[in-house]
Parts: structure tokens; sequence; C-alpha cells
């Protein structure tokens, strides 16, 4: 039986995500306690083997595609997470897949699980980001981020686009990373803008569906009583006719 990318993805998702979230958690543990020895030496390996079981998944997802090129065209952010593995800011893309994950989850759901998304995503991008900034700043010469409070009251005022000016990245990766939150954030802003505007739509919906069924119901009970009516003086005539013009 060959395999589909809708059956690999369903068997892979949720194993992946774990290795993503593992990722994460040795890449903070790296950045934030900067351990030394043997626990350097795991965090580098946890790290290094998630790289290698999203290079398997990129490279499976890729043989089973059904238009292989457009499939790649669509999927250069996987190439992406998969490609630049020694680049110690953008080793962060390989979180892709746990935002991968969280869409596959949602797909077409309700409204209150696409705010989940929201909500879950914006957290772990603030997070990732500030995590990447901090790391590529700190001992950046006339740096203002030197802290992780720093990183993540700067990456909070950067995905909202208000961006104060008080700290600010010195660095061209530190700016690299900025640029992408600011998409980031442009993005989840149009999400939360959809989500907001499909709310609205559907409550007049609601109440236009409601008055047109009260008045459905008001034109079937008056068309009973002018019917009632109607026999009630037919009754009443002695040939018969109701008196009431067809």
């Amino acid at each position: 039986m060959r395999w589909t990318q809708a059956q690999w993805v369903r068997v892979t998702q949720w194993p992946l995500a774990a290795a993503a979230l593992a990722f994460l958690a040795a890449y903070a543990v790296e950045i934030l306690a900067e351990p030394r020895g043997g626990a350097r030496l795991a965090c580098e390996l946890v790290v290094n083997v998630t790289w290698v079981l999203f290079v398997v998944d990129y490279v499976v997802m890729l043989v089973l595609a059904e238009r292989r090129f457009r499939w790649f065209l669509r999927h250069l952010l996987d190439l992406a997470a998969v490609a630049l593995p020694f680049l110690r800011p953008l080793r962060l893309l390989r979180l892709v897949q746990l935002f991968r994950v969280l869409q596959h989850t949602t797909g077409a759901a309700v409204r209150g699980r696409v705010t989940l998304y929201v909500v879950v995503t914006t957290a772990l991008l603030v997070f990732v980001s500030a995590l990447a900034v901090f790391d590529v700043e700190r001992h950046a010469p006339g740096a203002t981020i030197v802290s992780f409070g720093d990183a993540l009251w700067w990456a909070v005022v950067t995905i909202t686009t208000v961006g104060y000016g008080d700290l600010t990245p010195v660095t061209d990766a530190g700016r690299l990373i900025a640029t992408g939150v600011m998409i980031g954030g442009i993005a989840l802003l149009g999400v939360v803008t959809a989500t907001l505007a499909s709310w609205i739509i559907e409550q007049v919906g609601q109440r236009d569906e409601a008055a047109q069924s009260a008045t459905r119901r008001e034109i079937r009970e008056l068309t009973a009583e002018v019917r009632a009516l109607r026999e009630e003086l037919g009754q009443r005539r002695p040939d018969g006719a109701s008196g009431i013009p067809e």
C-alpha cells in the first residue's frame, strides 16, 4: 500500500510536535542557563536529533507529494527549517512543525478553537523570538537587550506593532528576527480581525433569521385565522358562501 501525505501527517504530526517542544526546551536551557559539560552535550543532542527528524519528515512529504515541484514551492519555509540547522538564531525555524500541528488540529474548526490557536501561537512566537533575540543581542557592543526580561518586553511591543523604540536590536541577526516578528504580528492581527468580522456577520445573520422566522410564523397564524373565519362565515350563510372574496 502506497502512503499518502494525509496518512503520513496523521501518523507523525503529534510525534513531530513533541520533538519540536523538546527542541524548544533544549534551546531555552542553552540560552537561559548556559549549561556546561554533560548538560550542554545533552541539549545539543536533543537539538540535533530533532533536526534529523524534521529532515526525514520533509523528504518523505516531498516524495509523497503528487505535484512535487508545486509542493516544494509552497513549502519553502519548511525547507529553510531543515536547511539552516547551523545558524543558531534561525534554528528556531524548526518550530514551524509545531505551528503546522496547531493548524492541522484547528483546520476548519469552530471559532473557539481558532481563538485558542491564535493565543497559543502568539505566546509561542513571543517566547521563541525573545529567546532568539536575547541570544544574538546580549553580548553585542552597544546592545540594549541585555536580559531575557528585556527580550520579552521587546517581543511583546514588536509583535503588537507598537514599537516604543526603547529596546532595539543592533545586530543584523537581531534585525532579521525583528522583521519576522513584525510579519508574524501582522498575520496574527489579520486572523483576529477576520475572526471578529465573522462573529459580527454571524450575529447579524442570526438576528435576520430570527426576524424572518417570526414573520413567517405570524403569516401562518394570520392565514389560519382567515381560513377559520371564512369557514365560520360559510357555516352561517344559508347558501354556504363565505361572503369573503377568494
